[in-house]
């Protein structure tokens, strides 16, 4: 039996604000232990017996990002296949595509199991048994969720009411009353999102239940654009036909409709990292309750999560609060209304604000660059390109661009000249020039770029030719 541990890495992670951003979202955010929640979503699908590849479902623009993440922990060389959304459409058109490409490459018998990017599983032991029990359902033509035992009365989770495996029914997220009465029950579990069927099966669900989102995939895939690598494969869905997929998740299209659905029941330490109060909860608390990662002085602080990784915070006389600092944002917020970030998060959108798009270290195919400071008409970034990597030919009609290297060594096309700029060295580009940067060397290049110009937003851009596909 194969198994295809397929992982859907999306969403803007809001109540995760200010460290989750819109090209930064919450699947990787980064724990104590270094490792972010798709890297452990990877192990933990990876880990797994007869697993014939692992598949991820993600943004066009996550793409090279969420790469990065699995370089490091794929050390079994696990092939990869890489399914390119250009927008987000919710996780029925999600599964929809992953149902589909397995059952192309492996045949309708190939098992799916659908993992979030950004739960945490504290039992991969009682995980990878439940995974057992949920394959030999899926194939016998089940479609399995997964139920979580609760432990509280949480009214931030849809409920499953069980019988065993069997669903009696899908609830939505109770009133606190009603979540009471949920646990005292003991017939009701919290229904992680988490799946395993065969592709088949699905797809035949599908057809019965929401047979417009299967077509509109379908032509998707047919027009989609197939590149390959080493070690993996990537599928980039065509926009113009994904956007006619309705956007809607796969409880709604298919698992509160059909009749093959079954659940197992499981304790496997599970959370959705829902909010800073969940995250705060993971590590150990002093004996005032209060839980810090980075640097913080406290006195007279109780029950209280800091995060500050860059600079020092000092709290005087305070209790229940989660301070969460970043570079170029600050969130304060009672642990009581934690969840209630996404509202802050939802403004700063709306006001375009850039804070909810981008930190100030951005990363890219080729490397990262950091905004140090930038004010009316100019703006200072450190460059960071790494060995044998290059930017794209491209061109700015609103800003210039003076490049100064600081570390390794840089060659350039600057209009129609060819130049290799060593360290302390450096060259101007007048905007409307064609121009490119790119590290010959085997160590990362560094450099300070200084734009000056009526507009310097990151949409100024106008690619000829790039190596990473983004023409």
């Amino acid at each position: 039996m194969q198994l295809i541990p397929t992982i859907l890495c999306g969403g803007s992670g809001s109540r995760l604000w200010p460290v989750s951003r819109e090209q930064h979202p919450k699947p990787f955010i980064r724990l104590q232990d270094n490792q972010s929640l798709l890297q452990k979503a990877f192990i933990r699908g990876a880990l797994l017996s007869d697993v014939a590849e692992v598949l991820t479902v993600t943004n066009r623009d996550l793409f090279f990002k969420t790469q990065d993440e699995y370089r490091p922990v794929n050390t079994r060389k696990v092939k990869l296949t890489y399914i390119l959304e250009p927008f987000g459409r919710n996780t029925a058109p999600a599964v929809a595509a992953a149902a589909l490409e397995v059952a192309r490459a492996h045949g309708p018998d190939a098992i799916l199991l659908i993992l979030a990017a950004d739960h945490l599983i504290a039992d991969q032991g009682a995980f990878a048994e439940a995974v057992n029990q949920a394959t030999v359902l899926a194939a016998s033509g089940k479609i399995v969720a997964f139920g979580i035992q609760p432990t509280s009365p949480e009214t931030g989770y849809g409920y499953i009411e069980a019988d065993g495996n069997t669903v009696v029914k899908f609830v939505e997220k109770p009133s606190a009353e009603v979540a009471m009465r949920y646990l005292a029950s003991g017939r009701f579990l919290w229904n992680s999102g988490m799946f395993c069927f065969a592709a088949g099966t699905m797809l035949s669900e599908m057809a019965k239940h929401c047979p417009d989102i299967l077509a509109s995939v379908t032509t998707c895939l047919a027009n989609s654009s197939v590149a390959k690598g080493d070690g993996y494969a990537q599928l980039e869905l065509n926009a113009a036909d994904f956007a006619s997929a309705p956007d809607i998740s796969i409880d709604y299209a298919v698992m509160e409709k059909t009749d093959c659905a079954a659940v197992v029941p499981c304790r496997i330490g599970w959370s959705d990292i829902g909010s800073w109060d969940a995250i705060g909860e993971l590590s150990q608390p002093d004996e005032q309750g209060n839980r810090v990662d980075g640097q913080a002085l406290l006195h007279d602080v109780s029950n209280c999560y800091i995060q500050s990784k860059e600079r020092m915070v000092g709290a005087v006389g305070i209790n229940n609060l989660v301070i969460i600092d970043t570079p170029d944002a600050l969130l304060v917020a009672d642990r009581a209304r934690a969840q209630d970030v996404k509202h802050v998060y939802a403004k700063l959108k709306a006001q375009g604000h850039e804070t909810h798009k981008l930190h100030r270290t951005v990363h890219r195919p080729w490397g990262n660059y950091t905004v140090l400071e930038e004010g009316s008409r100019f703006k200072i970034k450190r460059i960071v390109v790494n060995p044998g990597a290059s930017l794209s030919l491209q061109m700015h009609h609103h800003r210039s661009e003076h490049w100064i290297v600081v570390s390794g060594m840089a060659k350039i096309i600057n209009g129609e000249l060819d130049l290799l700029i060593a360290t302390n060295e450096s060259t101007y580009i007048p905007a409307g020039h064609k121009h490119r940067l790119e590290n010959p060397g085997v160590v990362s290049l560094i450099l300070i770029e200084v734009q000056s110009g009526e507009y310097l937003g990151e949409d100024d851009i106008v690619r000829y030719q790039d190596v990473y596909g983004r023409v």
